[in-house]
């Protein structure tokens, strides 16, 4: 339900970019001065933008790389609701109040991809894996050595005890 609304919204842009991309012009132009690599055609950016948020909408929405749809989705989302939605910039109090509540909308919508981009939906984090991707790989040799140590650690007590009563060392 999370991806619907970006996933039309995409689609939207896609097929219609003129409305969107006079909206992302002033954006478009404050990033491109940052930076050169974005500054160039709004009417590209904003194909762009629409196409990314069409696929990582129905990745996310079908479960396929859920943190990177999600995580890609909020990226996409930022600059978008910047453009879109700027009441900073809106002199009626009515169209405002309808741009502020876009702008908490998108804003509640960023927060929900951000928790999604980091869930891991009861599996272990991507830092747990790789730092046990021994163990995994091996788990034979995973058990192996705490069992020789434990082994060789009750061997050193078992001589320790019996020396005495047997005279050696």
């Amino acid at each position: 339900m999370l991806a619907a609304p970006l996933v039309t919204g995409g689609l939207r842009t896609l097929r219609h970019p003129e409305a969107a991309a006079e909206a992302a012009g002033p954006v478009v132009r404050a990033v491109g001065k940052r930076l050169p690599v974005l500054a160039g055609d709004p009417l590209a950016l904003v194909r762009v933008s629409g196409a990314i948020q069409a696929t990582a909408g129905l990745l996310f929405a079908t479960g396929r790389a859920p943190r990177l749809a999600a995580l890609t989705l909020a990226a996409t989302l930022v600059p978008t609701s910047l453009a879109t939605h700027a009441f900073w910039k809106v002199e009626d109090p009515e169209e405002r109040a309808r741009q502020r509540a876009h702008f908490l909308t998108d804003l509640s919508a960023l927060g929900g991809l951000l928790i999604a981009s980091a869930d891991t939906h009861g599996k272990p984090s991507l830092a747990y894996r790789s730092r046990h991707a021994l163990d995994h790989r091996h788990p034979v040799r995973a058990l192996r050595r705490p069992v020789e140590a434990a082994a060789a650690r009750t061997a050193h007590r078992a001589k320790a005890v019996t020396a005495p009563l047997t005279g050696s060392r």
